[in-house]
């Protein structure tokens, strides 16, 4: 195979940032009048996801702060689903792993898969929601809010799907993925979200917004009646600081890896342009011939959801599977394709030789290529020759390397 040469680029991207997080949380709860709301000795209930937030664990720390002085008692509930193998040891690992812990956080991570019954929707959809929550006098969601990797609505990921589907546990995660093949994921979430703050002891909304290195853009505190139109506003906000490729077309797209702290899917389907969704419309934008995955993070505990978005996976993708893990989750998300195992390179030169000789007409001279770290990490990318002339007319886009060959190790390991 004869390769073509590659270059590194970077991407301008929205770099805004919160400066000061337990400031600006301090400032948060006094406006909201958080000692009016909550009362000394009250069990406050915080919920911590399974995303890999880079800023989770100083936003729930600076929370944690705030309820104690007003002598409140907090405590970590894990809100994500079916995630960690659906099981309480598996959840709270997760935390674990991505620095949510009673050390680091200062508050007990209490993790079951219990859940009470609250009742059904108008639409007949039936509610549950984490008994452990029930049990507190006060709940504080926390959840960042972006677009969703399985549909595009008025509201996608945000505080209401973490109340519907990360406090719902196992089972509020399966009712509610069920019932949106019947109504879509947007009236599902809307109308069970709805549900919720009507039964459950819901307090207050923690909204995080990234900008496009991952870091909080913007954080606001909001109280229960707001969510819906909350999730609505940071939404708007989130898709404009939200990173994405400079490339609307590409041949050959190469991710170094995925992986569940990077995106629900392993890969963000918004960047690759592949949903993969029985009741959603495929996603036009954008287009991407063929996609190598290299590697599976550690963070994922083995969880393969999202290996199916790829056209081809390396040896190292497939033995890091945890089929058990995998399947609960695609199961319970209804998306049983986005598991399916692509064909294996045994190693990085065969997959990538696999993607070159199913691309259609390239050479090393034409063949758009693209090589990312994840889909989270778009400021700095390596593309081929074929890409320099739009690179070039690219404002937000800039050369940093001179051309250099393709090269890999004896292994067959793609070298940078």
């Amino acid at each position: 195979m004869i390769y073509p040469r590659i270059a590194e680029i970077t991407q301008n991207l929205n770099d805004t940032r919160v400066a000061d997080i337990q400031s600006l949380i301090a400032a948060e709860m006094k406006r909201v009048e958080l000692s009016s709301r909550i009362r000394p000795g009250a069990r406050v209930g915080i919920t911590a996801g399974s995303r890999g937030i880079t800023d989770m664990v100083a936003v729930l720390q600076a929370i944690v702060v705030e309820i104690k002085k007003i002598g409140a008692a907090p405590v970590i509930i894990p809100a994500m689903g079916s995630h960690g193998g659906a099981t309480a040891e598996g959840q709270a690992e997760m935390l674990a792993g991505l620095g949510v812990s009673e050390q680091r956080i200062g508050a007990p991570v209490v993790s079951s898969m219990e859940v009470v019954e609250l009742g059904d929707t108008e639409e007949g959809i039936p509610v549950v929601l984490s008994r452990d929550a029930m049990a507190c006098d006060h709940l504080v969601v926390v959840n960042r809010v972006k677009p969703h990797t399985e549909f595009r609505g008025k509201i996608e990921s945000g505080l209401t799907k973490m109340m519907v589907i990360g406090l719902g546990k196992h089972q509020g995660a399966v009712l509610a993925h069920r019932w949106a093949v019947r109504y879509g994921y947007e009236r599902t979430l809307i109308a069970s979200g709805k549900l919720i703050i009507e039964k459950a002891p819901i307090t207050l909304g923690v909204g995080i917004v990234e900008n496009g290195f991952g870091q909080a853009a913007r954080i606001e505190i909001v109280t229960p009646e707001h969510f819906i139109e909350k999730d609505e506003h940071l939404l708007a906000f989130a898709r404009k600081t939200c990173p994405h490729l400079p490339f609307d077309r590409l041949d050959i797209l190469i991710v170094d890896e995925g992986g569940k702290e990077i995106s629900g899917t392993a890969m963000d389907t918004k960047v690759i342009g592949r949903i993969m969704n029985i009741y959603e419309p495929p996603l036009e934008h954008p287009h991407i011939t063929r996609i190598v995955l290299r590697d599976l993070t550690e963070k994922s505990h083995g969880n393969g959801l999202g290996i199916g978005l790829a056209d081809f996976v390396t040896q190292r993708v497939a033995d890091k599977v945890n089929h058990a893990i995998t399947d609960v989750n695609c199961v319970t998300a209804v998306a049983p394709e986005k598991g399916r195992l692509p064909i294996v390179g045994r190693t990085d030169r065969m997959a990538i030789d696999y993607a070159f000789a199913s691309a259609g007409p390239v050479n090393a001279d034409n063949v758009r290529l693209c090589w990312i770290r994840n889909t989270n990490k778009l400021d700095r990318m390596f593309v081929s020759e074929a890409l320099l002339a739009e690179v070039d007319a690219h404002r937000d886009l800039e050369i940093v390397s001179p051309l250099k060959e393709m090269n890999f190790n004896d292994q067959g390991d793609l070298l940078v």
